[in-house]
């Protein structure tokens, strides 16, 4: 009887301490939309030269501690800072492109990393903020600076992610794939573009750590974990500020994003609007079965495309059974036609702005494939189908 009771003491402590920790989270994430709010008045008002705006993120008594060439210890106060972006500067895009990198939230302080491109002058500046919440509002106390050398340009990338957990409605886990991840993320830096990361439901992104690999080491990436830690909800999404799209595979990929209609709008608009490019490997390419055109044609329709197929798959596992659809006759359905190569080698297909892999070898060269479009003048992209083994 003791045992009994023990152990439906232990369930009720468990029970209020996951509670207890659930609220902690939502309080934490609302606390982090209202720095986010402090900041992007910082980047958006030195982006802009809004002065009241920039002057808006700052408690009056600021610290702010600089760096430039030659000064080892630089202090300028708001007054001089917001000065430098009056006058007949005000109102005039500065060229400087800002990104948060990290949040780090205890009670009421926060530090905060952030990035700030300056693509005119070769230059990235790595901010790192302290805030305090003051009178109900999050206000920039003190502000620190670095630079360093960057080929960084404007250009942005959007990774698109599942947020699912589980294969279908089974507890059978799922996740996304982190080398996919990583591979394309160093690629689309390294030529310069800007990387965010969007899931259907916003927030930490399940990675299926089982099949990491070789990349384990990026578990120690703090911006690259921060990132998928704290991924965009759809409704977050400006669809004007990217270039490309690129849907991530994984065991998840194939739940969730395909009938997200949101994303399936942004996209869109990157490929129409934008006449940006439109990629997706492995299991991703099922987040493209679904995605329409304004003009109601699938995007896939009439065109070439890789993915990874259901004869790759293990046919009698639990998992399969759980897919809603599979991917080659999906693709298949809505005139696309899917090809694929040997199983265990990278393989990628260019048609136009539609790049797609069979699998994560190819992850490395997806990116690559679409940075080689988005480097190409208008009149010079591709207009006919390319394979790459």
């Amino acid at each position: 009887m003791y045992i009994v009771r023990f152990l439906r003491c232990l369930v009720l402590l468990l029970v209020g301490l996951a509670t207890v920790t659930h609220a902690r989270a939502a309080d934490e994430d609302l606390e982090r939309v209202a720095i986010t709010r402090a900041l992007t008045d910082y980047i958006d008002g030195s982006a802009h030269a809004r002065p009241e705006q920039l002057r808006r993120a700052f408690h009056p008594d600021a610290r702010l501690l600089l760096s430039r060439p030659g000064t080892a210890y630089w202090p300028v106060s708001v007054d001089e800072y917001v000065g430098w972006f009056s006058g007949a500067k005000a109102g005039q895009p500065t060229g400087r492109i800002g990104n948060v990198l990290s949040i780090d939230v205890e009670a009421d302080t926060a530090t905060v990393k952030a990035e700030i491109l300056v693509p005119s002058q070769g230059a990235r500046f790595i901010d790192l903020f302290l805030l305090r919440k003051l009178d109900a509002q999050w206000k920039i106390v003190a502000k620190t600076a670095t630079r360093e050398p960057s080929r960084r340009s404007a250009d942005r990338v959007l990774f698109v992610l599942s947020s699912a957990k589980f294969h279908g409605a089974s507890r059978l886990p799922a996740g996304v794939s982190f080398g996919e991840v990583v591979e394309a993320w160093d690629a689309f830096r390294a030529a310069g573009l800007t990387v965010d990361f969007v899931s259907p439901e916003g927030n930490a992104a399940p990675i299926n750590v089982t099949e990491a690999g070789e990349f384990r080491s990026r578990f120690y990436d703090a911006d690259l974990m921060y990132a998928l830690e704290h991924t965009h909800a759809p409704s977050q999404i400006d669809p004007a500020r990217y270039r490309a799209v690129y849907f991530v595979g994984g065991s998840n990929a194939i739940y969730g994003v395909p009938e997200n209609s949101r994303l399936q709008d942004i996209a869109r608009h990157v490929y129409e609007r934008n006449g940006g490019v439109v990629s997706a490997v492995c299991h991703g390419t099922a987040g493209l079965v679904n995605l329409k055109l304004s003009d109601g044609s699938y995007l896939i329709g009439g065109k070439r495309v890789s993915g990874y197929p259901e004869e790759f798959e293990r046919q009698d596992a639990a998992y399969f059974k759980e897919f809603p659809f599979l991917i080659r006759k999906t693709v298949e359905s809505r005139g696309g036609t899917f090809l694929t190569s040997a199983r265990d080698q990278g393989y990628v297909v260019v048609d136009g702005r539609l790049v797609t892999g069979q699998n994560y070898l190819s992850a490395k060269q997806v990116a690559q494939a679409v940075v080689d479009i988005l480097r190409k003048p208008a009149d010079q992209q591709p207009k006919q189908a390319a394979e790459k083994g």
